[in-house]
């Protein structure tokens, strides 16, 4: 046994010259394995899959008046809108269409506007909301279409002096005095160029106001139309006291009014910017913008400047009545969006007023 142990041991044993060879077969093979690896390259990371988590919201909405609730809307995103929530309401609840539908924080609280993100008012996943149904809604533009059209139509009835309204063997008799047919021309004048504004000029929002604003606007324009329109072409009308002189150095003043409150639109309708910081309205090479020197609003001043002209062109009762209102309303508007500019371009307008250049 002992032999046969020996034997085996023996057949076991490597020579010297054959570890040596094996070795350097070995040294072969890893260098041939590391120019392989070193020629592929720098190892690349496995790219990371990205897991875009999207939170939801569940938008609670409630009635203002009864904190009953109305519906649940669910599977909001962060960057959903107001707007897109009012969409999902109407669908949920059609009896009433985005435009009349208000929504506020709280009971009370200013309502949402329709560009804010779920995720700017959002505290937790669930938002309670409250509506508020905001009546019958009509768009700005239509509205302003309707200001402007009614008081353009109105007056050439009254100068075209259909039956009814004038007697008919007085109004044969009587010929119109010249300015009569000025006066009608300036009117015409003035709201063609209204319409005109809203629909090519003017920037209107896209938003929606109460139907009962379109009234009382309405009725404002075309009640007191009709009323100047009445005096001014009424058979026994009397020209003003200066005669031609008065009327006509009142008719420049007016045409000059309104082609400066034209360009004054225009500049309005497309202000120029600084990178993304937009600058006050500045004059340009056009003398009718050379009023944003003085005044903050010379759209209104030019506004203002045209009723006086068509007043003293007129002398009537009922256009100094409408020039009184229209201008303090003006001026309420005026001093409001001098404060906004205040507040914007300090600086620049400390030595501006707001309508009546060095008095208001």
């Amino acid at each position: 046994m002992f032999k046969r142990y020996k034997s085996l041991a023996s057949e076991r044993r490597i020579s010297p010259g054959a570890t040596r060879s094996i070795l350097k077969d070995d040294m072969k093979n890893f260098h041939f394995l590391s120019q392989f690896i070193l020629s592929a390259g720098p190892l690349k990371a496995a790219s990371a899959v990205k897991h875009s988590k999207t939170t939801h919201f569940e938008i609670e909405i409630l009635d203002a008046q009864t904190k009953m609730q109305i519906c649940i809307v669910d599977k909001v995103t962060q960057k959903s809108t107001i707007h897109d929530v009012k969409q999902k309401f109407h669908k949920a609840c059609p009896q009433w269409y985005p435009s009349r539908i208000g929504l506020q924080l709280e009971r009370g609280g200013p309502f949402l506007k329709d560009n804010l993100t779920i995720q700017s008012v959002a505290a937790s996943s669930i938002v309670t909301l409250y509506f508020t149904d905001l009546g019958q809604q009509v768009s700005w533009t239509t509205v302003f279409l309707a200001e402007y059209t009614g008081p353009l139509l109105i007056y050439l009835l009254f100068y075209l002096r259909i039956p009814y309204i004038y007697d008919m063997k007085e109004s044969s008799r009587r010929l119109c005095h010249p300015v009569v047919h000025l006066a009608c021309f300036c009117h015409c004048i003035h709201y063609i160029r209204y319409l005109l504004e809203t629909l090519f000029v003017h920037k209107v929002s896209a938003g929606h106001t109460p139907l009962r604003n379109l009234i009382k606007s309405c009725a404002f324009y075309w009640g007191f139309t009709s009323w100047i329109a009445y005096y001014i072409n009424h058979p026994r009308y009397t020209p003003p006291s200066f005669g031609y002189r008065q009327v006509a150095v009142s008719a420049i003043n007016f045409l000059i009014c309104e082609a400066g409150n034209h360009f004054i639109n225009v500049v309005l309708a497309h202000p120029s910017h600084t990178g993304n910081n937009a600058c006050f309205p500045s004059p340009n090479y056009n003398p009718f913008t050379w009023m944003f020197f003085l005044v903050s609003c010379p759209n209104y001043t030019y506004e203002i400047g045209s009723w006086i002209s068509f007043t003293i062109m007129t002398q009537t009762l009922p256009v100094g009545i409408f020039t009184l209102l229209m201008s303090i309303q003006m001026s309420l508007w005026a001093q409001k969006k001098h404060k906004i500019y205040l507040k914007k371009f300090n600086s620049y307008m400390r030595r501006k007023s707001a309508m009546i250049p060095f008095i208001l």
